[in-house]
């Protein structure tokens, strides 16, 4: 199968938005091979990627199947799974990887995913590999930009996260498009979240804690979301008096989806909310990508702010368009995979976003994507 020196084997699972990508820039870097997994028939463009690299090949596997992921896995000597999967989908996969001793990377903004993955980490069969969950945008490179911002304060007062992927033109009263997983959006919309408030760890509400926002003089809402945060909490808990992260919308989404899942309890009902967004929520790959991050604190005995702020928007390799979040989330992974296996010896066990230099992040062939925009 394989007919060029790569690096790695890598098996992506799942050939979704992001799995698709995810592929392709691996393989296109010619130090990868790539194995795409997904039950689906290849459609047109995944039958574009493999026209243009010799290094993805398109293979139909179940992740539910332990067993015959299990025997591919060795018969093929793959050295790297990552999962584009449903986060409910992951902890079978990372049992796979813990016991085959697998490098694993996942997309996943659901914290009981993470914590199953850091479990993993510290299994004495995982000796020498990485368990780096949480990869991507939000969470992953709003960590690692909150984390760089943070290490040029000596006190730390207030940390803002704030990230939206929007559609560049909406024309409905929910004020949104599907550009990512509905599974995701739900989830991240209906789980409580983690927050430092005065130096303590607390678990505020989704969909509150609502507040205005500008960027390049237009106005957004943002609001309490799960999972962004990554492990930010957990690494700065006692070191900064007030961080949260906020997901960044057009004015008026918050309340509608609050009255969806709140006021009609649909947050307890998840598979009738899904079947509700998906019929009325077009898709769209016309996005923009919107990252802040502020942090305040001590600078040499003064009271200094930081800003971060970046808008990123669709790109196109080999005359192949990509949104704005597929190209944010796949590179967001991609980098932190090329980082691990540039850097043998130097990544172990759980690896959290705020592990990576943000230096290093943007100075790598996948992360370079950040630094374009």
């Amino acid at each position: 199968m394989i007919k060029e020196k790569v690096q790695a084997r890598v098996l992506v699972l799942g050939a979704g938005k992001i799995g698709r990508l995810i592929g392709f820039l691996l393989a296109d870097s010619k130090d990868y091979y790539v194995y795409l997994a997904d039950l689906a028939e290849p459609d047109d463009r995944i039958k574009q990627i493999m026209q243009e690299t010799t290094l993805v090949e398109m293979v139909s596997l179940n992740a539910k199947n332990s067993d015959k992921l299990k025997s591919f896995i060795k018969q093929y000597q793959v050295d790297i799974i990552v999962s584009s999967l449903p986060y409910y989908c992951n902890a079978s996969v990372i049992e796979i990887a813990k016991e085959l001793n697998l490098h694993y990377f996942d997309l996943t903004e659901d914290t009981k995913t993470a914590a199953i993955a850091a479990e993993a980490a510290r299994s004495k069969n995982s000796s020498g590999k990485v368990f780096i969950p949480q990869c991507g945008l939000a969470p992953g490179f709003i960590s690692i930009v909150a984390n760089d911002l943070m290490k040029h304060f000596t006190e730390l007062e207030s940390v803002k996260l704030r990230v939206g992927a929007l559609p560049t033109n909406i024309s409905n009263s929910l004020q949104y498009s599907i550009t990512w997983s509905i599974d995701g959006l739900i989830n991240e919309y209906g789980n409580l979240c983690q927050s430092i408030e005065n130096y303590q760890e607390v678990k505020v509400l989704p969909l509150e804690g609502m507040e205005e926002i500008k960027i390049d003089g237009l106005t957004y809402e943002a609001f309490n979301t799960s999972g962004g945060v990554g492990t930010l909490v957990e690494s700065y808990l006692g070191k900064v008096k007030n961080l949260s992260y906020k997901t960044i919308r057009y004015p008026g989404h918050g309340q509608k989806m609050s009255f969806l899942m709140n006021d009609l309890q649909l947050n307890h009902d998840r598979e009738t909310l899904k079947r509700i967004l998906e019929n009325v929520l077009p898709r769209t790959f016309q996005d923009v990508v919107l990252v802040y991050v502020a942090v305040t604190g001590k600078q040499d005995g003064h009271f200094q702010e930081e800003n971060y702020v970046k808008k990123l928007y669709p790109k196109k390799i080999k005359g192949m368009s990509w949104s704005a979040i597929q190209m944010t989330t796949a590179s967001g992974l991609c980098a932190v995979l090329d980082l691990v296996m540039a850097n043998p010896g130097r990544y172990r066990g759980l690896v959290r976003q705020e592990d990576f230099l943000l230096e290093d992040f943007i100075q790598n062939r996948f992360g370079q994507y950040y630094e374009q925009a």
